[in-house]
């Protein structure tokens, strides 16, 4: 069995197609173009990497975007100060508050200041609240664990009954799809650092979500046949035969479980596009919200 591959990139390029056009008709009709602030603090390189690209994708859509960037040594109080002045803003319709953020600020506190209307990132605590429970909607769903299941969907997965297994508990992904798939009707189970006999447990799923941020952890044999597969990982690796001296793999060894699972998704060009397409949709919703 070779895997089917589900190609992230051209589902995400789909999507952000069908929004340019959405955009575009709103400005055609007299109505605001949406707008993205991004707020930056500190100097970590990768943040300024994933910022970059949000603009880009920003403008390729036809979105405003806005970027902020406060010093590492910003207060608590200028980050929310900075929060509430772009919650004020008609203009902005999406706030992006870049994570991690430094040593010494409190996320939460920040997050929680972000206008409920203008959680794109979908992680404000309502929001992650309403997600947990049974009968009540998000405004936002977090981005990569909405991409994740748009990639399923699109796949043609069948998760109601299903049994998913979810690797990771982090805010970000592991916790808010494993969620998302619980209100599809699947049977989850999350993993962790403490997890008895991972492979074992992995080894159940018809569903499998790799979050857990160490590169090609999850090997052919923790796998079951005629599984899906959906890597979240991005992992950088030393190869000195590769241009920058190093490439990128997944928390998945992608050459040995392609070839045992039904369907999976490559690192990169999977879960990576969606993360980003998402965004962008939600802050096309947020506009449409404020109309």
């Amino acid at each position: 069995m070779t895997a089917k591959i589900i190609d992230g990139k051209a589902i995400a390029e789909r999507i952000r197609a069908q929004i340019a056009q959405e955009v575009q008709q709103r400005v055609e009709a007299g109505l605001t173009r949406p707008g993205l602030a991004t707020v930056l603090v500190g100097d970590n390189p990768a943040s300024q990497i994933y910022v970059r690209m949000k603009h880009k994708a920003c403008e390729q859509v036809g979105i405003n975007s806005f970027g902020y960037e406060l010093p590492a040594d910003a207060s608590q109080e200028e980050v929310e100060a900075l929060v509430e002045r772009l919650n004020a803003d008609p203009a902005i319709h999406g706030i992006l508050v870049q994570l991690p953020l430094p040593a010494g600020l409190d996320e939460e506190k920040v997050l929680g200041r972000i206008r409920l209307e203008k959680d794109v990132d979908g992680f404000h605590p309502l929001n992650i609240g309403r997600l947990a429970q049974k009968g009540r909607e998000p405004l936002f769903v977090p981005c990569t664990p909405a991409g994740i299941m748009v990639l399923l969907e699109e796949a043609g997965v069948t998760l109601e009954g299903a049994r998913a297994v979810v690797l990771g508990r982090s805010n970000i992904v592991g916790m808010p799809v494993s969620l998302l798939l619980l209100r599809r009707n699947a049977t989850v189970t999350v993993c962790h650092s403490r997890t008895r006999d991972l492979p074992a447990v992995t080894r159940e799923a018809d569903v499998l979500i790799a979050a857990v941020g160490r590169a090609e952890m999850v090997r052919r044999d923790w796998v079951k046949p005629g599984a899906v597969v959906i890597d979240v990982g991005v992992n950088r690796v030393e190869d000195p035969t590769a241009k920058k001296g190093y490439r990128l793999v997944g928390d998945v060894a992608f050459d040995e479980v392609k070839d045992v699972a039904s369907a999976i998704t490559p690192v990169p060009g999977g879960v990576g596009p969606m993360t980003i397409a998402m965004l962008l949709k939600n802050t096309l919703r947020a506009a449409k919200l404020a109309d």
